[in-house]
């Protein structure tokens, strides 16, 4: 039997390209899905951190009116006037510092802090462990 017609039967690189193209097209799906994941992720942290932002701009704001009013309502006279007016001073000076600083401000306040005394900071980082795992303790 002779045969004029060619096959029409695939041949084995016709398989492979197409095996190769699927591959290709499957990896370039998973890759642009994890951007894609990656940007949500990034914007959720974006809008939390913003958030928590806020909720510490409000909190400085909170204080500080806390401050002023327990000045303007409090003993003016007398050991518990000096205690209110110290109190006072303490809570609108920590307001303050949490509206104008934030989070981000307290992090790079905290992290020089350690920079420039690396030893005692170890040594409390420590000791509040030690206080964690003894609360923490069924014993």
């Amino acid at each position: 039997m002779a045969s004029g017609t060619p096959t029409t039967n695939p041949s084995k690189e016709n398989v492979a390209n197409k095996a190769q193209d699927m591959a290709s097209n499957v990896a370039d799906t998973a890759r642009q899905a994890a951007a894609t994941v990656a940007d949500k992720a990034k914007q959720a942290a974006s809008a939390v951190g913003q958030g928590a932002e806020n909720a510490t701009h409000g909190l400085g704001s909170g204080m500080k009116s806390l401050g002023e009013t327990l000045r303007d309502k409090g003993p003016h006279s007398g050991v518990l006037g000096s205690a209110a007016s110290s109190v006072a001073g303490g809570l609108e000076q920590g307001g303050q510092y949490l509206q104008e600083e934030g989070i981000s401000g307290m992090a790079s306040d905290l992290t020089d802090l350690i920079r420039r005394n690396p030893i005692p900071a170890l040594l409390i980082g420590v000791g509040i462990g030690f206080i964690l795992a003894r609360a923490t303790s069924r014993s």
